[in-house]
C-alpha cells in the first residue's frame, strides 16, 4: 500500500478511535449520573469528591483548576458540600491563610460506594471479553492515558 493510502486508513482508523472513545465517555458519563440518582449529590459534586479521595485534601483554587470551573462557582459548590456534612474547610497549620478543602468520612463513602457500583457496571459488560482481551484492552488503556498526559 503506498504512503498516501496508508495515511487515509490511518486517518480513518484514529477517526474511528476517536468516535468510540467520544460514545463510550458518554455511556460511562450517563450510567454515573443514572448511579448518583440514588446520592444526595449532584455530578459536579461528585467530581469535587473524587479529586478530593484520589489527591487528598486541596485549595478551592486548586479544585477549580482540576475541574476547569470558576473560583465562584467551586465556592458554591464547596459550601453545599460543607452543608452536607461531606467536606470541610481546614485552614492551613503553616499558613493561615490558606483554607483547604477536607473529605469527611460521608462524602468518602459515598464515593467509594458509586466506584463499586461503576465498577460493577463495567464488569457486567466485560462478561463476553476474555481475560487475555481484558488484559489487552487494560494495557491499551494505561499506554493511552499515559500518552495523552
Amino acid at each position: 500500500m503506498n504512503k498516501e493510502k496508508q495515511a487515509i486508513h490511518n486517518e480513518e482508523r484514529v477517526a474511528f478511535v476517536e468516535k468510540e472513545l467520544r460514545y463510550i465517555s458518554g455511556i460511562i458519563k450517563q450510567k454515573g449520573r443514572e448511579l448518583l440518582n440514588s446520592y444526595t449529590i449532584t455530578p459536579p459534586q461528585f467530581v469535587a469528591l473524587q479529586w478530593l479521595f484520589e489527591h487528598g485534601d486541596m485549595t478551592i483554587g486548586d479544585l477549580s483548576n482540576k475541574m476547569f470551573l470558576a473560583f465562584s462557582t467551586t465556592t458554591d459548590l464547596v459550601d453545599r458540600m460543607e452543608k452536607n456534612e461531606l467536606v470541610l474547610r481546614v485552614r492551613d497549620e503553616q499558613d493561615r491563610r490558606v483554607v483547604r478543602i477536607h473529605l469527611l468520612k460521608e462524602g468518602e463513602r459515598i464515593i467509594e460506594e458509586v466506584i463499586k457500583k461503576r465498577q460493577h457496571y463495567l464488569q457486567d459488560v466485560l462478561t463476553d471479553f476474555s481475560p487475555d482481551e481484558v488484559k489487552q484492552l487494560s494495557t491499551l488503556l494505561e499506554k493511552l492515558h499515559r500518552e495523552m498526559k
